[in-house]
């Protein structure tokens, strides 16, 4: 039986990932802070199939506990600071997390575990204001924040221990996903959740910055398959995971609003306090890579990733959560 070590395994990716682990059979240890509980709720359906150890990526002893204990197979290292407005206010701990929490893990499984395979989670935004569009696994990184800039870190240090320590590690440079599971602070799920609310009477309004905005956006569970995949290959790579597809907040608005029979623009109103000022246009990812090499392909389209959101909150807000 293979053993996968999570870290962020309460956040959106990780239980989404812990679930398709546990139906492919695999042993999955979870790391979980004992300071918060932040996404409990999204373990708490499976729970009982989990081994969950207590740790931090800011601890380094308590990760070389967890990995010595179980020799893990595989890691994906999900955990981290990841709402971009956020890390301003907190670059330094931003980059700790991130980039050096990475950083631990290699040196641990550099130490003691050298066999065992690792994912790291990049993101888009280590493109930033991007020269290229759309972007590769060749596009060279041009961040613009703190967050795109520990995530580009980290990317770099993959890339290194590979040809240094002939490590099995490999960076997902995921683009922007969402779902059920997103956190209210996302624009995606602001979107849906104060929709339904409006819908039910609770809100009258919702307060938004530039409707034009656009990402490339796909649906969670669709992603976390391809992390496992990428560490099925027999050489370690990395890969781009996006839609390839352009989107606005205005179609998200649409979407949702049209689905709960409402006309968005009666509801949504502008504050310019939302705008973000290196908000780029021109973030839209080539996934032609990862569907060529490792089979991959998404299976839900924007409009079903929007619905199925609106559906959730509206279970929520109803008190059915069956």
């Amino acid at each position: 039986m293979k053993t996968a070590f999570i870290t962020g395994i309460t956040g959106q990716d990780g239980s989404y990932l812990a679930e398709l682990l546990l139906e492919k059979n695999y042993k999955v240890v979870g790391l979980v802070s004992a300071k918060h509980d932040i996404g409990s709720q999204n373990i708490n359906h499976f729970k009982d199939k989990l081994i969950l150890e207590e740790g931090d990526l800011l601890d380094k002893d308590s990760l070389e506990r967890i990995i010595k204990k179980y020799t893990p197979t595989e890691i994906y290292n999900l955990a981290g600071l990841t709402f971009v407005p956020a890390s301003w206010k907190s670059p330094s701990l931003t980059i700790d997390i991130n980039t050096l929490g990475l950083s631990r893990i290699i040196e641990i499984v550099r130490d003691f575990s050298p066999s065992t395979k690792v994912y790291q989670a990049t993101s888009a935004k280590i493109f930033g204001i991007p020269e290229i569009t759309p972007q590769t696994e060749t596009t060279p990184p041009n961040q613009v924040d703190p967050y795109g800039g520990s995530k580009t870190a980290a990317h770099q240090l993959v890339s290194t221990v590979r040809k240094q320590f002939n490590l099995f590690a490999v960076s997902g440079i995921l683009y922007n996903h969402e779902s059920e599971r997103r956190g209210i602070e996302f624009v995606t799920r602001k979107i849906t959740n104060t929709a339904v609310k409006i819908k039910l009477g609770l809100e009258k309004e919702l307060m938004l910055g530039n409707l034009e905005a656009t990402q490339d956006w796909g649906y969670a569970p669709d992603y976390v398959k391809a992390m496992w995949l990428m560490l099925q290959n027999d050489k370690p790579t990395d890969y781009i995971i996006a839609s390839g597809e352009l989107h606005s907040v205005k179609e998200v608005c649409q979407i949702a609003f049209t689905h709960l029979d409402l006309n968005y623009e009666d509801y949504v109103k502008i504050d310019e306090k939302f705008f973000r000022k290196t908000e780029s246009q021109l973030i839209i990812g080539d996934p032609k890579k990862a569907k060529k090499e490792l089979g991959w392909k998404p299976e839900f389209s924007f409009k079903d990733m929007i619905i199925k959101m609106v559906e959730n909150d509206l279970k929520l807000l109803k008190g059915d959560n069956k």
